[in-house]
């Protein structure tokens, strides 16, 4: 059994931050090492428990969450870290992905999202929840970076074609299992195989091409 992802959590309401290590933790997966109400106590936490990724809240004092990340960045720390935040504007998207943000997840999120999330950004990918998909699409092409070029589309069936539309929308894969009456794990594995096929690292990447492609995606046919 490999090793639990080691997280650190900095934000400044009580309540939530004591809520949100309880659900991290229950995950198995995932061990809370440190828990912080301010950025310069995250900061120390940092550098002396060594964490997997950093969970930072927005607006937290005394600088912002940004203002820590961009101080973690500074100082050499380069782990994932995902902002938590009640904000869904485009400008603090863009502004934490300028900071070296990781992630970009909204509190509104289902528990087993935000769990999965934290996963996916310790492997490797970009994580934004899914609210925010097209908000991201636009700062990528204001941005002028091109989303991957993937392969061709008749590599899907009929199925994976559908759920890539369902991606487009902003849908978890909850949200899909409820709007196709198939299950979760059925979802999951799909969005896999999409991700393989069309050579994306996340789904993210999935979901940006799917809303810039949409309407080719309907002339494939098996």
């Amino acid at each position: 059994m490999s090793e639990p992802i080691q997280v650190l959590l900095a934000d400044d309401h009580t309540l939530f931050r004591k809520g949100l290590a309880e659900l991290l933790e229950r995950s198995g997966s995932i061990r809370v090492v440190g828990i912080s109400g301010n950025g310069d106590d995250a900061l120390w936490l940092v550098e002396n428990r060594k964490p997997d990724a950093i969970i930072i809240d927005l607006n937290m004092p005394p600088h912002g969450g940004l203002g820590l990340l961009r101080r973690l960045r500074a100082d050499g720390w380069m782990g994932p870290a995902l902002i938590l935040t009640v904000s869904d504007e485009q400008a603090d998207l863009e502004a934490a992905l300028r900071a070296g943000a990781r992630g970009y997840l909204l509190k509104d999120m289902e528990p087993d999202e935000v769990v999965d999330a934290v996963r996916r950004a310790c492997a490797g990918e970009m994580v934004v929840a899914p609210a925010m998909t097209l908000k991201l699409l636009r700062t990528l092409q204001a941005g002028g970076t091109s989303a991957p070029r993937p392969d061709p589309l008749h590599s899907l069936t009929a199925r994976e074609r559908e759920i890539l539309q369902h991606l487009a929308q902003g849908l978890s894969n909850k949200a899909i299992a409820r709007e196709l009456a198939i299950s979760y794990d059925t979802v999951k594995l799909h969005v896999r195989h999409i991700l393989s096929k069309l050579n994306f690292t996340s789904r993210v990447e999935a979901a940006v091409f799917a809303v810039e492609h949409g309407r080719k995606d309907g002339n494939h046919t098996q």
